[in-house]
């Protein structure tokens, strides 16, 4: 990036602070209009909630305010390229997201798309996904060369279902019955399963509080209270029964 990109950046630093939310609220709206088959990969419940379009405000705002440096962001380019990687992203959507990223800047900021704010911005993207692609494509081989490992989503079948006091314990082994790499307390997995009555399909992460062995993964899954019909959580617990199918990321 030149000197004229980054004090320009930098210039939307202010406005980032202020309208940063309304901001990638539009962005998620307007990508999700255009692309809708990427409503299988983004969790439409986190959307209804807030919680990705105020997650997305404060990684944009800190790295337009360290556009000089980003090893700064070192940290948090890690838990973001994790999370990607617990999602299947791929190198091709972010071409995707920079586009609509662009325009939304462009449109709620009401600047021209030629404009040298935009040019700016689209050579910061450029930087910033060409530091999240290398740095998951690390964490896809690394997973795939892992004894049991896998990238991208697995088949896994349900084999049971137990009811606790706080919600249902799932058992989940592979349907293809190969190996299965052993996971840590505290690591997670994505789970995606099939919306009831829609075509659509929606990922959420779940923690492990046990260390996972034997080929199988156990994890608690809690019902939410107040959220959308697009719930992982609730979807599991009230509509996935013993002996189906549902799609899992490798742990990380």
């Amino acid at each position: 990036m030149t000197p004229q990109h980054i004090e320009l950046v930098k210039s939307t630093v202010p406005v980032l602070r202020e309208n940063g939310v309304a901001l990638t609220s539009y962005f998620y709206q307007r990508m999700l209009k255009n692309h809708p088959e990427l409503k299988n990969v983004f969790n439409l419940d986190h959307q209804s909630t807030g919680r990705q379009p105020r997650a997305l405000a404060a990684a944009v705002l800190a790295y337009a305010e360290h556009i000089e440096n980003p090893s700064v962001l070192a940290k948090a380019i890690e838990h973001i390229s994790t999370k990607h990687v617990s999602l299947d992203i791929q190198p091709e959507q972010y071409a995707i997201v920079g586009d609509n990223l662009l325009h939304s800047i462009s449109e709620v900021l009401d600047v021209p798309m030629d404009s040298d704010l935009i040019a700016a911005w689209k050579e910061a993207y450029l930087q910033l996904a060409d530091i999240l692609i290398g740095a998951e494509k690390a964490k896809y081989e690394t997973l795939a060369t892992q004894n049991g490992g896998w990238a991208g989503w697995r088949a896994f079948t349900v084999d049971a279902i137990e009811n606790t006091e706080t919600g249902k314990i799932f058992t989940l082994t592979p349907k293809d019955q190969q190996d299965v790499v052993s996971a840590n307390a505290g690591q997670f997995i994505s789970v995606k399963v099939q919306v009831p009555n829609q075509e659509l399909q929606q990922p959420q992460q779940f923690k492990f509080s046990q260390a996972q062995q034997n080929n199988q993964f156990v994890f608690e899954v809690q019902p939410e209270e107040n959220h959308s019909e697009f719930s992982v959580a609730n979807i599991l617990i009230h509509h996935v029964n013993a002996g189906d199918t549902v799609q899992l990321t490798a742990p990380l």
